[in-house]
């Protein structure tokens, strides 16, 4: 892929674990986005290529590609934590010789699992800010210790939720009590939503990646009490599986073809953006087992569409029962089916929720306020570390 050069007194270097468009991609993007328009020259390091570097480089930052070790969930075990130390060492040293070559004000290191990236900042001498976007609140304290350790050696911490911090904090009190939350900042529909006629089944949409942890296994049990119980109901999944989480995706086929539910139900794989598949929906389910925020629920409702989200984490901040939204206890399908039968129910409840869940998340989750408080984090780094490199 084609890249520029940039030139500026402040040279941000960015570094994010992932090449795709789901949430936390996009919540990167816009801090790429705040820091440009703040005068930062931008440099995002990707692990390889995709549709995230053609964005970013469209926004005006110079993207690079190059391997570097992801923490990812198979390895949340000490001999997973062991070995990714082990493969992290040659790129800790790539990282801080690139640091220094390019004259880094300042590193923005995405999620924490890209943790050779805040050693070789220390390295180099170059000032680290990690954005926090994770909240395992559920594993044994010895793999949270080796999770949120290297976190000790940031300048700074921005956490996207009250759980991610408090998540931060479960090992090592210090991180929480440095930790600034920051909730996300999310750009709604390019044009003011428009109400379905509301003839034909009700439309449930569940926009997010295939993952057992989003609980999309959930949404498809849900939907097949609401159908034995003669509820019209068809549900749109917008979203596609992790690598290596193919077989996830399998049994979900599979359940839906054990349910009887080859008409109701539709795998569309992945969708961006989703105004238009919001659009079409009645009510929008994220019935997440864990959720450290959940962009998902703040797009539903910027789209004016009612929200039935689970009780967990992130999503118990961002939604208010049964003033902006549901809240329904995670990993509980008949629980999920009630709440969308309330709403099939009574249309006036649905509008309720629909127009008072779109004014609380202007309000709330607006990018200006997010965009300042992203800024704000970077030039205090800067500042608390000297003048800016001119060279």
């Amino acid at each position: 892929m084609a890249s520029r050069t940039t030139s500026g007194t402040r040279r941000l270097v960015v570094a994010h674990p992932s090449t795709e468009l789901y949430g936390a991609d996009l919540q990167m993007l816009e801090s790429v986005r705040a820091a440009l328009a703040a005068g930062w020259a931008v440099t995002l390091v990707l692990p390889g290529p995709g549709p995230l570097a053609e964005r970013a480089y469209d926004l005006g930052a110079h993207v690079l590609t190059a391997p570097f070790p992801v923490l990812r969930k198979a390895l949340l075990n000490p001999r997973g934590l062991v070995a990714l130390g082990a493969r992290s060492a040659a790129a800790v040293v790539r990282a801080a010789r690139f640091l220094r070559e390019t004259h880094a004000t300042a590193l923005y290191v995405s999620t924490v699992t890209i943790p050779a990236w805040l050693v070789a900042a220390r390295l180099a001498r170059v000032p680290v800010l990690c954005h926090v976007h994770e909240a395992e609140e559920d594993q044994a304290r010895v793999i949270t210790a080796g999770l949120t350790a290297p976190l000790l050696l940031a300048d700074a911490l921005l956490a996207n939720s009250e759980a991610a911090r408090r998540a931060l904090g479960r090992v090592f009190p210090s991180l929480a009590e440095r930790t600034t939350v920051v909730v996300n900042g999310v750009p709604g529909p390019p044009r003011p939503p428009q109400q379905r006629a509301g003839d034909g089944p009700l439309r449930v949409a569940l926009v997010g990646r295939l993952s057992p942890r989003k609980g999309t296994d959930v949404a498809i049990e849900a939907v097949s009490r609401l159908v034995h119980e003669g509820y019209d109901v068809h549900l749109r999944l917008a979203g596609s599986v992790f690598e290596g989480y193919e077989w996830f995706e399998e049994e979900l086929r599979e359940l839906i073809a054990r349910r009887e539910l080859e008409d109701r139900v539709e795998l569309l794989g992945f969708v961006h953006p989703v105004w238009d598949e919001l659009e079409r929906a009645d009510v929008a389910l994220v019935p997440s087992r864990v959720e450290p925020f959940g962009n998902a629920a703040v797009e539903a409702l910027l789209a004016q569409r009612p929200v039935v989200v689970s009780r967990v984490q992130g999503l118990a901040e961002i939604v208010r029962d049964r003033e902006t939204g549901l809240l329904v206890p995670p990993d509980d399908p008949a629980a999920l089916a009630s709440a969308v039968r309330e709403l099939a129910d009574d249309t006036a409840l649905r509008e309720r929720l629909a127009a008072q869940g779109r004014a609380d998340a202007l309000t709330r989750f607006g990018t200006q306020r997010y965009d300042d408080a992203v800024t704000s984090a970077l030039d205090d780094l800067a500042g608390a570390h000297g003048p800016a490199d001119a060279s």
